[in-house]
């Protein structure tokens, strides 16, 4: 008898922990998923761009290594470490994003700014972009898709909506 007392205890236990858990669930737990999912993917991303970055810097070595190479030419502005251009590319993105209420010319200038990052992190990883020779919607167009392989490279921008980070599969 002890034993389905035991029992019979736990089953309601078990009960009132489930009806708690789909109350949470019902009133807020898509945010909550939603929140995780995002930490998740943001995590993941890091990762992968840490990787890729220590992969940049193994080539770089080797390459520099096979070289005569003077360290005055390491510090050029085009030599810059990929941390601090994805970090550029970040912080240029979320101010051209959020320009509301700002001056044209700062605006423009910041665009101007993030499309140079933009070249360096291509030259930078070797890939071949067009930023400089276009205009209008062509340049737009042009930035989205240097965005695009750029996120497929590994590093990850803000995408066009506050708060959300691109999803390229």
């Amino acid at each position: 008898m002890e034993v389905g007392r035991v029992l019979l205890l736990a089953l309601a236990l078990l009960a009132v922990v489930s009806l708690l858990v789909l109350l949470v669930v019902a009133c807020g737990g898509d945010e909550l998923v939603g929140r995780l999912t995002r930490r998740y993917a943001a995590w993941r991303d890091r990762r992968r761009e840490g990787r890729l970055i220590a992969r940049l810097d193994r080539a770089v070595e080797a390459d520099v290594s096979g070289r005569d190479v003077h360290p005055e030419d390491l510090d050029r502005a085009q030599r810059r470490p990929l941390e601090e251009i994805a970090a550029d590319l970040r912080r240029l993105g979320r101010q051209r994003i959020a320009a509301g209420g700002r001056a044209a010319v700062w605006h423009t200038t910041v665009v101007e700014a993030y499309d140079e990052r933009l070249r360096l992190a291509c030259r930078a990883l070797g890939l071949t972009e067009h930023l400089g020779e276009l205009a209008g919607v062509d340049l737009q167009i042009e930035r989205i898709r240097v965005e695009g392989i750029l996120h497929a490279a590994g590093l990850v921008l803000p995408a066009a909506q506050t708060g959300q980070w691109q999803r390229h599969r």
